[in-house]
């Protein structure tokens, strides 16, 4: 970034990344002390963690829709302090049903961020930073989960799981205070902006028909492009989500760690999905900058892909937890090259309807998250081990691949008046 504006955006739209995902992940570390406290069992936990999930998938398109309308700048201000109160909400929880309640809601609160950020990237942002920009602000919810594994072992053991809940949704306030009164929906009205930086803006970002018709339902529905982005994106949350969810508890269980230790060594894959997304981002705008722009996003994606499969399958051939967490590392890092292309995929073919269309797909990729969520504990009762769980992870990575080579980023979708 060579402007100080973008360089703000984009640390703005980071630091959003660490809270969304220390704020989601914080549940999967306090699970023992939630349930032991609240009397839940494994299967009851797997409900609460697919309830935010589920709302989450649902209210993805309506929420991109109102980023479209409203603008990110209300939208984010709005959802960020909505989830935050229900983060502390969480602290306040009283039995499974009060729980699940809550964090269903805290979900349709998060659902907000990215559609919102995407919305705002494509008019802050060249098309040429596209895939790094992408690349920095997810790798932020890697860092953040992360970061939440100690973080929270840490806060749990001093402050209890109540207490740290309550702080977190304070922290997420501030943040939305901040945001509304320094962002601007388009950098040609922020005061704050160079001349020069916002010309550079307006002559290097994606250009759209102002006067084109809002996008319907019908153009999302009925396009190939848009069917494919959501299954693939289900596919690499079938993945990713089991980092978020039941990685700490599996690791933690199936080889006997203590909570800290568990807690360190489930970073590490988290900290190897930053790193997909920056080289991922990297490598698709370097690949873009040649010309090559459908080969920018298909090769980044199936090549993550591809990593995702063979370090789930991978792992369950280790016979420690380091082996395994490193195998696992390489899946996650494979899962979050993905993003880029994807999320990428989605402004290049929404243009100015780009939080409808991104939160299309991510309503279809938290389907997975719930899936996941419940798929983990659910065959590990059925056939006495959670082996098929990987299997059927790898399977679903392959057959994103074969998605990707028929995915257009230079097809838009259609809009009728």
């Amino acid at each position: 970034m060579k402007y100080t504006g973008r360089f703000c955006f984009v640390l703005g739209t980071f630091s959003l990344s660490l809270l969304l995902y220390i704020d989601r992940t914080c549940i999967s570390v306090a699970k023992d002390p939630i349930a032991k406290s609240l009397g839940l069992t494994d299967t009851q936990m797997g409900w609460v963690l697919s309830a935010f999930a589920l709302g989450y998938a649902l209210a993805q398109t309506p929420s991109g829709m109102l980023a479209d309308r409203f603008g990110a700048r209300r939208v984010l201000a709005g959802v960020v302090t909505f989830w935050s109160a229900f983060t502390a909400l969480t602290g306040m929880a009283w039995n499974f049903l009060s729980l699940i309640t809550a964090r269903f809601i805290f979900g349709v609160g998060e659902a907000g961020a990215f559609p919102s950020m995407a919305r705002a990237a494509f008019s802050w942002i060249p098309l040429s930073e596209r895939g790094l920009v992408t690349g920095i602000n997810f790798s932020g919810s890697r860092l953040g989960a992360a970061f939440a594994m100690p973080l929270m072992a840490w806060m749990l053991t001093v402050l209890g799981w109540r207490a740290t809940f309550l702080s977190l949704g304070g922290v997420g306030i501030l943040w939305a205070v901040a945001w509304y009164l320094l962002f601007r929906d388009m950098p040609e009205d922020h005061p704050r902006l160079s001349d020069e930086e916002k010309e550079l803006i307006v002559r290097t970002r994606q250009k759209h028909d102002a006067d084109a018709p809002a996008l319907r339902a019908g153009a999302l529905l009925t396009s190939g492009n848009m069917w494919a982005a959501m299954v693939q994106y289900f596919c690499s949350n079938f993945t990713f989500f089991f980092c978020l969810t039941w990685l700490f508890p599996y690791i933690k269980n199936h080889y006997g760690l203590g909570t800290l230790e568990a807690s360190w060594l489930t970073s590490l894959p988290l900290i190897g999905g930053a790193c997909g997304n920056w080289f991922s981002g990297w490598l698709m705008d370097a690949i873009f900058r040649r010309g090559r722009w459908t080969l920018s996003r298909r090769l980044v994606a199936a090549s993550g892909f591809a990593l995702a499969a063979a370090g789930l399958v991978g792992s369950l051939h280790m016979e420690t937890a380091m082996g395994a967490v490193l195998l696992l590392t390489i899946a996650i890092f494979g899962a979050d090259m993905t993003l880029s292309p994807s999320w990428s995929f989605c402004v290049d073919i929404g243009g100015k309807n780009a939080g409808a269309v991104s939160g299309t797909m991510n309503m279809a990729g938290n389907i997975g998250s719930f899936v996941t969520s419940l798929a983990f504990p659910y065959l590990g009762s059925w056939f006495g081990s959670t082996d098929p769980f990987f299997y059927i992870g790898a399977g679903l990575n392959v057959a994103a691949i074969l998605l990707w080579l028929g995915m257009d980023p230079q097809k838009p979708l259609a809009r009728k008046a």
